[in-house]
């Protein structure tokens, strides 16, 4: 284990716990990390005495310029140093109490700091004390279960989980990031204590599901959490969408893993966290809009304005942010079913220039998110739809060079029309803004100050407007 605490400051760690008397461990994440080959850059150190103490021991031997961030309240303190952010803490052991997850802290051994850790691959530490120092002290096995992709807890499963329900959403990330499989009475507990998880905030929740949500096949994560119980409890709009309904032998795909694949999908593409909520909330007024019309069979209509005007209420629910991101979400919920509605009939240059009107620059999104979306059993039927989607972003490029529409607005302001009118504020200025917008759009004149005021001045005399002598383009 030397090869992972060669860097010198690991040196410095053990010789200030020397001199403190002290037994010195690096434990938890970096240690998992290390032996998984993962980067990491931040390291817990356990130390059988003062974590303050240590921490400020520390900082005088690596230099003057070392500042240490301390937290009394919870015994810690933290340094940075070349790009690494160490944490120190004194061994402890926990109590905890039914109601809350905050458990009762006392002075412990590293025996006692092992046990409270939530899976064997947590617990594993190094020693930093002279004779000690590299060696790996794993008393549950952690490197064994490591090498088997396995996630075990130290003690009973069902204590380690109602002592603290968060452990459960760190179990099903871990599985999800890592590609792990859940010990079977590990993931027989999860689903015992899951209504254990109603103790925990939201924002820690939703800390979990986001990390969830970027791991690199989040499938695995949410079926987890489905099969589990824990996502119909924190998430029980996304479960909504699971189950397939057949009237007179017509059924409809399942949205819930229809939902999951095009999640997997958009995350080969890209890492963009809120992107990815989008695929996730896409589809999530389905069942809210779900209905079977003879002759037709099985109709959403309108599920993609119902899904955007829950997201709001979704991102409230979840202590998501309740800002740019959150409306970025709502426009893609909303728009994304406009370029493969694009991809199923002949492209227009009016339907792509709304079409760029109304994404703006988010279109690139917009387009990641349609493809995702193109999902079918049908071999033949996705290979037809993603060759017309390609004729679909061709026509944005064309029409985007040629027209300049994203984030455009229309080249005559409602000042310049109350000045051309000699007009007061009033309903004549958003009546003659929406006819010169829809006659760009529309390709009848183009993007252009000389032709857009042309139109202004003869819509504002068909409306019955006198345009005042001084009326001047002045482009």
């Amino acid at each position: 284990m030397l090869e992972y605490i060669s860097f010198d400051f690991f040196k410095v760690i053990g010789a200030a716990c020397d001199e403190a008397k002290v037994q010195g461990y690096v434990i938890g994440g970096y240690v998992r990390d290390c032996l998984l080959k993962r980067d990491c850059k931040d390291i817990d150190i356990v130390v059988t005495g003062s974590g303050i103490e240590l921490a400020e021991k520390t900082a005088k031997k690596l230099g003057p310029d070392v500042h240490v961030t301390v937290f009394r309240n919870f015994g810690t303190a933290m340094l940075m140093f070349d790009g690494w952010n160490i944490e120190f803490v004194g061994a402890r052991k926990e109590s905890y109490r039914t109601e809350s997850r905050k458990p009762i802290v006392e002075e412990g051994t590293l025996v006692d700091d092992q046990n409270r850790r939530d899976f064997t691959i947590n617990a594993m530490a190094i020693g930093l004390n002279g004779p000690d120092y590299g060696k790996l002290v794993d008393p549950f096995g952690g490197v064994k279960d490591m090498e088997a992709g396995i996630l075990r807890t130290p003690l009973e499963p069902s204590i380690t989980y109602s002592d603290d329900p968060l452990r459960m959403m760190r179990a099903i990330r871990f599985a999800s990031q890592l590609g792990f499989t859940i010990e079977p009475n590990s993931l027989n507990a999860i689903s015992e204590n899951k209504e254990r998880i109603k103790i925990v905030s939201r924002e820690r929740i939703s800390d979990e599901l986001n990390k969830i949500l970027l791991s690199p096949v989040p499938s695995v994560g949410f079926k987890l959490l489905f099969d589990t119980g824990l996502l119909k409890i924190i998430f029980p709009q996304m479960t909504a969408l699971y189950g397939v309904d057949f009237v007179a032998g017509k059924g409809h795909k399942d949205n819930f893993y229809h939902t999951l694949q095009v999640v997997d999908n958009i995350s080969r593409y890209t890492n963009n966290l809120w992107l990815r909520w989008a695929a996730v909330l896409h589809d999530i007024a389905k069942p809210a809009t779900k209905r079977f019309e003879e002759g037709t069979g099985w109709t959403f209509h309108g599920h993609e304005d119902k899904g955007a005007r829950m997201v709001p209420q979704i991102f409230t629910q979840l202590k998501l942010p309740l800002n740019e991101k959150m409306k970025y979400v709502q426009k893609l919920v909303l728009l994304h079913l406009r370029p493969i509605v694009l991809s199923q009939s002949i492209v227009t240059d009016s339907a792509v220039r709304r079409l760029l009107f109304e994404a703006g620059d988010d279109i690139d999104d917009l387009m990641t998110l349609c493809q995702a979306d193109i999902t079918s059993k049908n071999e033949i039927k996705v290979k037809k739809y993603l060759n017309n989607f390609e004729l679909v972003k061709q026509k944005l490029v064309e029409v985007e060079s040629k027209d300049q529409l994203r984030n455009w607005q229309p080249p005559v302001t409602g000042e310049m029309i109350m000045e051309a009118f000699d007009l007061k504020p009033g309903p004549e200025i958003g009546v003659i803004k929406n006819a010169i917008r829809e006659a760009i759009l529309d390709g009848e004149i183009k993007n252009d100050i000389r032709e857009a005021w042309d139109f202004m001045i003869k819509k504002g005399v068909e409306i019955g407007l006198s345009p005042s002598d001084s009326a001047s383009p002045n482009p």
